[in-house]
């Protein structure tokens, strides 16, 4: 059997010594199902007084998806919504037609020594919703369904696994998992027509060969590996419905190049309705 292909990460500095771990889009694959980019940062610790935060920047026929495992931050977007994201919880933001958002520090974090810790996913439109109303939608880590079978406990962040169903509304099939790992479990997984792992801490097996953690590995079309793990390990599963090639430049996502240029012009013109509230931004690079 072919060997199964594991995407490395490299580094990204978003700005401040701010770096991720940025494994999508990669030169051997664009996409995993809908998911066209995936960013895992931290765990980084701050000081006080360190600034970390994400300037308003514009995004265009996408949804970012945002999930901690420490940290918080808070989201403010040119919709109005203003939210507090925290560890578990899941936060969609549909860009469409384009929306503008800001991710900062709480203000009563920023005097405190704090680790920051998640994965930020961007997951494209289908064709015909690239245009549609932006939008956000918060759901709470109360809310997300979670299987506990023998030392690998499933929390079902979007889609359907295990029998159990995410509240997380999408565009199109997705599925989104954060896997928990004890010692010595062991996982059938899931299918979807598109799939791949990514552990953020620790090895992990498949059918008992080891994995390195931090690589992006693609599962093959069909087949249910088991998942374990050697040690303690934190898994995420990302896959669903690929939804085609897309042209991707800055923050910008379409299934047509003109739109990305259309778009670039009038970030460059400061036509985005503006989150309110803030009045610096990013300029265009």
């Amino acid at each position: 059997m072919d060997p199964r292909l594991a995407l490395q990460g490299h580094p990204k500095d978003l700005g401040g010594g701010f770096v991720v771990r940025r494994l999508l889009p990669a030169a051997q694959r664009q996409a995993v199902g809908p998911f066209l980019f995936f960013d895992h940062f931290g765990p980084v610790t701050a000081r006080p007084g360190d600034n970390h935060d994400v300037r308003p920047h514009p995004h265009i026929g996408l949804a970012t998806v945002t999930y901690l495992f420490e940290g918080a931050m808070l989201h403010r977007d040119s919709t109005g919504a203003v939210q507090r994201i925290e560890p578990g919880a899941i936060n969609w933001m549909t860009a469409g037609r384009g929306i503008v958002h800001s991710e900062r520090t709480p203000d009563e974090l920023r005097g405190l020594t704090r680790t920051s810790h998640g994965l930020q996913l961007w997951a494209a439109l289908p064709v015909e919703d690239e245009e549609i109303e932006p939008s956000f939608a918060h759901t709470p880590a109360s809310a997300i369904p979670a299987v506990d079978s023998g030392g690998a406990l499933a929390r079902v962040l979007i889609g359907e696994a295990f029998g159990r169903r995410s509240p997380v509304a999408t565009r199109s099939p997705t599925l989104y998992l954060d896997i928990a790992l004890l010692a010595g479990a062991a996982l059938k997984l899931p299918l979807a027509e598109e799939r791949a792992l990514y552990s953020v801490d620790a090895p992990f097996t498949l059918d008992g060969q080891v994995q390195p953690a931090q690589q992006l590995v693609l599962l093959r079309p069909g087949e249910q590996p088991l998942l374990g793990a050697p040690g303690a390990a934190r898994v995420v599963l990302i896959g669903g419905q690929p939804l085609g090639r897309r042209f991707m430049s800055w923050n910008f996502v379409a299934s047509r190049k003109e739109r990305i240029v259309q778009a670039q012009d009038d970030w460059r013109a400061q036509r985005f309705d503006p989150v309110p509230g803030e009045t610096d931004y990013i300029p265009l690079p």
